[in-house]
């Protein structure tokens, strides 16, 4: 087992209980977590903390209802560039890292070059992205695409049956 940022780290059962108990509560305190997982505080306190240094958790978040904060339209931003010199794609990184809104930023396969998804109070407040994301840095074509309904948003991972 490695205990730096990098290294190799095996993870067996214990520890993908400990990702899935984690991954539904984060905030969950150790004591809770040893308890669920059945393993001693400190055994499970230093699973944790060298599943953090090999990256493999690599951040714990509060879940907000996006909606409830006035940002309650959905987008996909749909990208195609003709550019792809090494200073386009900084300067596309540097604008698309720059607009909060902007939540994921995905590199495609395929007819498209990018895929954006954002959140925005309405379609108003996605001109307003869009004219900060064009000012910034040249696009050949930019669709966009407003989530009607949300079936399924989750960032949960489903464990790994070895």
């Amino acid at each position: 087992m490695g205990h730096y940022p990098n290294m190799d780290y095996e993870i067996d059962p214990i520890d993908r209980r400990i990702i899935a108990a984690l991954q539904r509560d984060a905030s969950m305190s150790i004591d809770r977590l040893s308890e669920e997982v059945h393993l001693s505080r400190n055994a499970c306190w230093r699973r944790v903390k060298l599943m953090e240094e090999a990256g493999i958790i690599t951040g714990r978040v509060a879940l907000v209802d996006a909606e409830k904060l006035g940002y309650g339209l959905s987008v996909m931003i749909l990208v195609r560039t003709s550019h792809h010199e090494p200073e386009w794609l900084k300067a596309f990184r540097d604008a698309v890292l720059s607009i909060p809104e902007i939540h994921g930023v995905y590199r495609m396969s395929g007819d498209l070059d990018y895929v954006l998804r954002a959140r925005v109070p309405d379609v108003k407040g996605y001109d307003r992205l869009y004219q900060r994301l064009i000012a910034k840095v040249p696009l050949s074509d930019v669709s966009a695409s407003f989530v009607m309904e949300e079936i399924k948003e989750t960032m949960l991972l489903p464990p790994i049956v070895r």
